[in-house]
């Protein structure tokens, strides 16, 4: 574990935490910036592996209120209800990425792909943004469980690199009619069972397969994300509300372009 290999470590890490929250591809970042700075891990098991801290800087900024949700349970119907709701949400991806988590690595993982999607992903939420929608939700706890199920069927296309967990979950969510705000933050809650879930899968897979070197970067890793994402996710909610998608929309179709055109330039 040299200088050079830590130093690449803490850029995607921090690309990691910066952008694992935003409507903007935290994957489609790491496997761009990976793949310029020259960072290779097996199976991409580095990138994933430090989502792990990640999910416990949104486990820590939500602490309170995962607390109540617990505590609330088995006396109040609607804390029950949020639950369900958020692991059926969950179901889609976990299934559909149990079963085809290495064929989407394999076929999908592709900087051309990436760039396609961050440019593609950057007009929708464009169009999405600027889109009167008529407004039905503007409290995550109002969604029903038949809407949980199809934004959690949304989610699922961000297993191709470059989509964003988050900005696909937002997308739908406001295509059904919720707000901003409660659009974002219902990401958020999805998020902890979802990025949980594909880091678990993915160290049984490749546990064995980890030096003494990658668990040093991926510790370092861990550790940078987790700062990185603490301060975005304190951030996010009130400037979505003030300020809607339109930067992180522009910002996908800059690093698109300008990944298209480094690929071409230096392949």
């Amino acid at each position: 574990m040299d200088v050079a290999s830590i130093g690449k470590a803490v850029v995607l890490a921090l690309v990691e935490g910066a952008t694992e929250f935003i409507p903007v591809s935290s994957t489609g970042h790491q496997l761009l910036v990976g793949h310029f700075i020259g960072f290779e891990s097996p199976n991409n098991t580095f990138e994933v592996l430090i989502q792990l801290g990640a999910i416990l800087a949104i486990v820590g900024v939500y602490f309170r209120q995962l607390l109540d949700l617990l505590r609330r349970a088995p006396r109040d119907p609607s804390a029950r209800r949020f639950i369900l709701a958020i692991l059926i949400a969950f179901l889609p991806a976990a299934v559909i990425g149990g079963l085809f988590s290495k064929y989407i690595k394999f076929y999908l993982f592709n900087p051309w792909i990436i760039c396609s999607t961050l440019v593609a992903g950057g007009l929708v939420l464009l169009v999405i943004d600027e889109t009167e929608i008529e407004q039905k939700y503007d409290d995550v706890h109002q969604y029903s469980l038949p809407m949980a199920l199809k934004i959690g069927f949304f989610q699922c296309l961000a297993m191709i690199p470059g989509v964003s967990r988050s900005g696909a979950t937002i997308v739908g969510a406001m295509l059904m009619g919720s707000g901003k705000r409660a659009a974002t933050e219902f990401s958020f809650y999805l998020a902890m069972p979802t990025m949980a879930g594909a880091f678990a899968k993915d160290l049984l897979d490749n546990y064995k397969n980890l030096s003494k070197d990658d668990v040093g970067l991926i510790a370092i890793g861990f550790v940078v994300a987790f700062l990185s994402a603490l301060f975005v996710v304190r951030k996010l909610l009130d400037y979505v509300s003030r300020h809607g998608f339109a930067l992180f929309a522009w910002w996908r179709i800059l690093v698109g372009a300008a990944g298209f055109a480094g690929l071409i330039v230096f392949g």
